[in-house]
């Protein structure tokens, strides 16, 4: 394993941390550590993700064809839900890319989404990763909207 120690620029001594042993690595400098000589690229995690995902059970109806192409209806809860779409469980075999449509019952709203994940199975069935085809934060009644979910249309009211 190779270590290579950088600083990001110099500083006055008193503001750099000492070493008290051989292989102590500075507390206030920039450490790349190499693992079997690749160094991993450095990702901009603020960037990654559109909208924030907040931890909440709505219960949805999911319609759609399976991977048998056959039709099949099925109500079940979110685990994760963000503007852009969300992640249930599914007892359904599906394949990615395939096209479902979602609905909130309390509202009988409809979102037309695409697979984007398929996970492991579960006592609740296989964790799916929906894309709603058009961003619809307000499709989860979702009352403390995260501030980074995009705003609704505005309502234009005759005068």
């Amino acid at each position: 394993m190779e270590t290579r120690v950088r600083c990001e620029r110099p500083r006055p001594r008193s503001q750099v941390a000492r070493r008290e042993h051989a292989f102590d690595s500075l507390v206030d400098g920039e450490i790349d550590v190499t693992q079997h000589g690749v160094i991993m690229p450095e990702t901009d995690t603020d960037k990654v993700r559109r909208s924030t995902r907040v931890f909440m059970r709505v219960r949805v109806v999911v319609a759609g064809k399976n991977a048998d192409g056959r039709r099949f209806r099925e109500a079940c809860e979110t685990v994760v839900i963000n503007a852009h779409g969300g992640m249930l469980c599914l007892n359904q075999p599906l394949r990615m890319d395939a096209i479902l449509v979602i609905t909130n019952p309390f509202t009988q709203e409809e979102q037309e989404s695409r697979i984007v994940f398929l996970g492991d199975a579960t006592e609740k069935g296989q964790r799916i990763g929906l894309e709603f085809l058009t961003p619809a934060p307000h499709f989860w009644g979702v009352d403390f909207v995260p501030a980074d979910w995009p705003a609704p249309p505005a309502v234009v009211r005759p005068s």
